[in-house]
């Protein structure tokens, strides 16, 4: 019984879906002893091993690296960002007054 047996974390349930931490970590490369330290840690899976991991083992990317890959809003609309508006013409585009 391993780690990832008492979590409830996308990356435990990836583990479970996997079998074990090896075999996880066979999947993607990486010694059994780096997962039970990500488990352990609560260390996010690293981005570029996300999308295998996804194609491996149905676990979500949203829900694996929800920073990276975000859940898109129910409207489907863009999220909306602040900064510069870019329809607005420059102070040195604008007519004098």
């Amino acid at each position: 019984m391993g780690i990832e047996t008492h979590s409830e974390t996308p990356l435990a349930r990836a583990v479970r879906a996997a079998g074990s931490q090896s075999a996880f970590g066979r999947m993607i490369g990486r010694r059994q002893s780096t997962i039970f330290l990500w488990l352990n840690n609560d260390t996010p899976l690293p981005a570029e091993l996300v999308l295998l991991v996804e194609r491996e083992t149905g676990i979500s990317k949203h829900d694996l690296r929800p920073d990276i890959y975000p859940h898109a809003q129910a409207s489907g609309m863009p999220v909306e960002r602040t900064g510069v508006a870019c329809n607005q013409p420059s102070i040195s585009q604008r007519a004098p007054a």
